[in-house]
C-alpha cells in the first residue's frame, strides 16, 4: 500500500526463455488495475513455453496446440480484503509468432486482454468486442482492427 491508497500486488512466474521487459509488464499490469477501478487486488501473471501452454490449452478449454494468453478467474478475497482476481498465463514465443515485427507490443496487449477478461470483458458479440478492443488499446498503447 502506498501514501495514495493501495497498489494492486502482481505476482509474476517466467517459466520460458524468450526475452519479457518483466518491469514494464508488471507496471502495465498495475496502471490497467488502478485505472479499472481495482487497486486492493492481486494478480499472477505467468509466461510459459508454447509446450505448455498447449498442454494448458488442452486440459481446460478442450483445444488443441497452444494459444497466445489464457486467463484463470478466482474470483476471491483475501484476509487483508485484497481481491484475488486470478492468473493471466501468456506464451511469448506465440506472441512473437502472432507479432514478429513486435513482440513487445504484443505482449503488452496479450497482457492487458488476459486482465480484462479476469475482469469481466469478453468479445462475444460486436459491441462488447468495440468496448474491450478500446479499454485494450488505451492501456497497451496496441490498435486491433
Amino acid at each position: 500500500m502506498t501514501d495514495d491508497g493501495p497498489s494492486p500486488r502482481i505476482l509474476l512466474a517466467n517459466r520460458q526463455g524468450e526475452p519479457v521487459d518483466a518491469d514494464a509488464l508488471v507496471e502495465l499490469a498495475r496502471t490497467t488495475l488502478i485505472g479499472e477501478g481495482r487497486a486492493a487486488s492481486e494478480l499472477s501473471v505467468a509466461f510459459v513455453t508454447a509446450d505448455e501452454m498447449a498442454e494448458l490449452h488442452q486440459r481446460f478449454m478442450d483445444e488443441p496446440g497452444p494459444t497466445d494468453v489464457l486467463s484463470f478467474p478466482q474470483d476471491d478475497v483475501d484476509d487483508d480484503g485484497i481481491a484475488i482476481l486470478g492468473d493471466v498465463v501468456i506464451s511469448p514465443s506465440v506472441a512473437a509468432a502472432n507479432n514478429p515485427a513486435d513482440p513487445a507490443a504484443e505482449l503488452r496487449l496479450l497482457l492487458v486482454h488476459g486482465i480484462l477478461h479476469l475482469l469481466g470483458h469478453d468479445h462475444e458479440d460486436d459491441e462488447d468486442r468495440r468496448t474491450m478492443w478500446q479499454i485494450q488499446e488505451r492501456y497497451s498503447g496496441v490498435r486491433v482492427p
